[in-house]
């Protein structure tokens, strides 16, 4: 059968298995504790910011969209101890709460790592551009509905359960419009080297700064997404 009969399509679940992937593969490589995410994947209607920690980027250009996920404490706590222990960091010098700013900038930081690693891939796999914003992480009391949705024509979204080393679990919410991609001509995507990804999260560790918005800017940004 030729490649003209069956072109490659590319649609929501591959898009969403790639930025699943990124997950993975960041998280694992930070935390040196295996994560894994659910084989089945929920339809839903709306992406919702969720307590104990929400985190959302959205992301534009040749589709757009808006990745969020979701942390108990205790998986947000995990993933940031793990994080911090893999980097060298004393126990005693580590935050002792999800609320704490530290663990809001660390969660930032890692979300950001991830999806850049996604943004990598579509620049590879689909041969597309897209940018991201700086990741926004909110230690919350009670559940926001983010209606970014009514930016997309026809928006898709779907959520997939995460487990982290210790079993604990967080979820990952993706709102995009529907799309498909087909592949007209034959490329190699190259791939990146993880340990050049390892001393990348290094590096951006060693410069990192805390970025605490001031809560007037936040209010501002929340408020334009009409939260």
């Amino acid at each position: 059968m030729s490649h003209h009969e069956s072109p490659v399509v590319y649609g929501t679940e591959d898009i969403l298995r790639s930025l699943c992937n990124s997950m993975t593969k960041v998280l694992t490589i930070a935390t040196q504790s295996q994560i894994h995410y659910s084989g089945m994947v929920q339809r839903i209607t709306k992406t919702c910011l969720k307590p104990d920690i929400g985190c959302f980027v959205l992301f534009d250009g040749g589709f757009s969209g808006l990745v969020v996920t979701n942390f108990s404490a205790a998986a947000a706590m995990e993933l940031y101890e793990s994080y911090m222990l893999s980097m060298g960091m004393d126990r005693e010098g580590l935050a002792s709460s999800h609320t704490s700013d530290e663990v809001a900038n660390v969660m930032g930081e890692l979300m950001n790592q991830i999806v850049g690693d996604f943004t990598g891939k579509v620049a590879r796999e689909l041969q597309t551009h897209i940018t991201q914003n700086q990741p926004k992480m909110l230690a919350l009391t009670k559940q926001v509905m983010l209606s970014v949705d009514t930016n997309l024509d026809k928006p898709e979204a779907r959520r997939v359960t995460f487990f982290t080393g210790r079993n604990n679990i967080f979820y990952l919410e993706l709102a995009i419009d529907r799309t498909e991609f087909i592949k007209l001509n034959d490329f190699e995507s190259e791939e990146t080297d993880p340990d050049a990804l390892i001393e990348q999260a290094h590096a951006v560790r060693d410069t990192a700064v805390p970025q605490t918005a001031d809560t007037s800017e936040q209010d501002a940004f929340l408020k334009s997404l009409g939260m």
